[in-house]
């Protein structure tokens, strides 16, 4: 959630620039130009040719500090009318506030840790120890509402786990029959309550007091573990301090953003950042947090807290890391993907995900058991603030709206802002708190993209942020829909809200482009005021294109085959093959030019690990044949 914080605030900041009052037709100075090549020769001496993280975060404060000299002593009229000096004011704090927010960013990525040498040393270490010797795991798989083809997989997987003792259960909160079959005919435990007090929550709560194993793994109903996910993580509880190890959230499919922007192969899904910069900088301070599924939690850390999880907040998984911070237990991660599940499937479920995680995060300032309550250390209060839902959205929406009250009314968010002072003092702050982000989290940040799912989430977002921070319990909880419950139509409030902005800015434009109509005093602002228009109408774009689900052409997610398949067919010779993709469903493959396959024909799979699988044929166009098993 923090991964454009920086980038955000100087979005923000930059769109006041173009509302300020004169330039500066004076040619560049070496002395202008300095500070920006400051910031360039900062970054590469710290990026690359001496590299130190502290070195970097250095030169990007340095220049943040030298642009909020100038911004908080010069772009302020503090002699204007009340509701023009509250607007620039309102406008400044917000800038603060997300600068905050990108210092506790800096802050959590000057340490990084790799446990992937330790994970190594004790995989080793356990599977050379007795299996007797090892402890009873309980695998919690935690689920309401998941249609069967979720929940199967992740079954199959927890009992595909290697681990001597390991004991799988599903917790059913929503009391299935045909569950509750399929478990016992699987040899798992099915485990209900009578109500569902407490959410997820309440309903490992329950499954806790049925169950004794010392260490508990939990699942969500779509994550499937990788048979290695206890021998690659159980081996930390060796340190007594560690009460959680948490290994990263990954996905085999793609988010809205990467669908709906045929992003796919270009870019990681928008969680990467967050799993692979901030949670192993995290981990360095000892604030890496237990994130719901793909964790294993040691049932001491429960008793010492009262038996189970925290419930006063729907993040209950965060809760459990402050318990556990409180009680002198750590969270343990490691970076390396063991689980691997469904990314949201849908617009609408993206945002019933993501509304939950601000809903939760808002809720813990309200308890003591939250980053306010007393026993934790400064540095773990700083890092579980959830102001950057705030903030982000705030920063977000003025950057746009800015320019557009500006084109159509004259008002100003700050003055005193010439062109020189663009190249002095706000490019190179830009410039810094873009690359300085990039330079700390080398090829796991994308600014455009941060930029254009920060947009598109505040519209959504920032509502919920702002009603719980005052009404901490005023929205019901939801799940985030799986398989085929996700609601595939398109998100018409955004689309509608981006499209107004976005003409709005155009007939700001229009309007100020002709002496006779402008509204600007400033003539030569326009340009400036033009160019960052222009930024936001291709963001306002792509917000808009997200809106639109593409269509799911498959039931299953494919994957590319990384084996030779053979297929077989009656009083015909067998054919390999080993290129094209296979789901759950069904086969697609190519080179089988000459090969006489028929729509309709029965077809033989022979599959390595598998055996042999009945399909038909469902689609022949040139070398490629579609199939679709029995």
């Amino acid at each position: 959630a923090r991964a454009g914080a920086a980038g955000v605030e100087s979005r923000a900041a930059a769109n006041g620039v173009m509302l300020a009052d004169g330039a500066n037709d004076q040619p560049y100075s070496a002395q202008q130009l300095a500070p920006g090549l400051l910031v360039i020769g900062g970054l590469v001496l710290f990026g690359r040719v001496w590299p130190s993280r502290i070195g970097i975060v250095a030169t990007v404060w340095v220049m943040i500090a030298y642009y909020l000299v100038w911004r908080i002593g010069n772009t302020i009229d503090w002699h204007a009318s009340a509701g023009a000096l509250g607007w620039m004011l309102f406008v400044l704090a917000v800038e603060l506030v997300a600068l905050g927010d990108a210092a506790i960013l800096h802050l959590t990525l000057l340490r990084g840790t790799d446990r992937t040498k330790e994970a190594d040393a004790h995989m080793i270490r356990l599977q050379v120890a007795q299996p007797a010797s090892l402890p009873a795991v309980d695998v919690f798989i935690a689920t309401y509402n998941e249609p069967m083809e979720v929940l199967e997989r992740t079954i199959q997987g927890a009992l595909a786990l290697e681990w001597p003792d390991c004991r799988v259960w599903v917790l059913d909160d929503g009391r299935r029959a045909w569950l509750r079959d399929y478990c016992v005919s699987k040899g798992v435990g099915w485990i209900t309550r009578p109500d569902n007090k407490g959410a997820k929550a309440g309903n490992i709560n329950h499954g806790l007091t049925l169950t004794d194993a010392p260490y508990v793994a939990v699942f969500d109903a779509d994550f499937v573990p990788r048979q290695d996910f206890l021998l690659r993580t159980m081996g930390f509880f060796e340190d007594e301090k560690v009460g959680i190890v948490q290994v990263p959230h990954s996905f085999y499919n793609s988010d809205p953003m990467q669908t709906n922007l045929s992003l796919r192969q270009a870019m990681p899904d928008d969680q990467r950042f967050f799993f692979e910069a901030l949670m192993p900088g995290r981990d360095g301070w000892d604030a890496a947090f237990c994130c719901g599924s793909n964790s294993v939690t040691r049932r001491a850390l429960f008793d010492s807290i009262g038996g189970g999880l925290p419930h006063g907040s729907i993040t209950e998984d965060m809760l459990l890391t402050l318990a556990g911070l409180r009680a002198g237990y750590v969270t343990r991660y490691l970076n390396e993907p063991l689980a691997w599940g469904l990314a949201p499937e849908s617009v609408q479920a993206f945002f019933v995900q993501r509304q939950r995680w601000a809903q939760g995060g808002m809720q813990i300032l309200h308890l003591k058991e939250g980053p306010l309550g007393p026993g934790l250390k400064f540095i773990h209060r700083l890092m579980f603030l959830p102001t950057h839902y705030v903030s982000q959205g705030l920063a977000m929406l003025i950057g746009v709206v800015a320019p557009i009250l500006f084109l159509l009314t004259g008002i100003v968010p700050l003055t005193n802002v010439a062109l020189d002072s663009v190249i002095q003092r706000l490019l190179p702050m830009v410039l810094a708190s873009i690359a300085g982000i990039a330079a700390l989290a080398p090829g796991k940040y994308y600014p455009t993209a941060a930029q254009v799912m920060g947009l598109f989430q505040s519209f959504r977002i920032l509502p919920v942020a702002l009603q719980t921070l005052f009404r901490p319990h005023g929205i019901p909880f939801r799940v985030t829909p799986k398989g085929r419950d996700a609601e595939m139509g398109w998100e018409q409030g955004i689309f509608w809200t981006a499209g107004a902005l976005f003409m709005l800015t155009v007939i700001g434009l229009a309007v100020n482009s002709r002496p006779d109509w402008r509204i600007v005093d400033q003539a030569a602002l326009v340009p400036m005021v033009a160019f960052w228009c222009f930024l936001n109408m291709l963001m306002l774009a792509l917000v808009m294109l997200m809106c639109l689900q593409m269509p799911a052409r498959r039931s299953e997610e494919r994957f590319r085959l990384v084996e030779m398949v053979v297929l077989e067919r009656d009083g015909e010779p067998p054919v390999t093959v080993g290129q094209g993709d296979i789901s759950l469903t069904g086969l697609g493959v190519d080179g089988v030019t000459g090969s006489g396959f028929a729509v309709g024909q029965a077809v033989t799979l022979r599959l390595s690990d598998v055996g042999r699988v009945p399909a038909r044929v469902v689609r022949v166009q040139g070398d490629r044949v579609g199939l679709v098993f029995g």
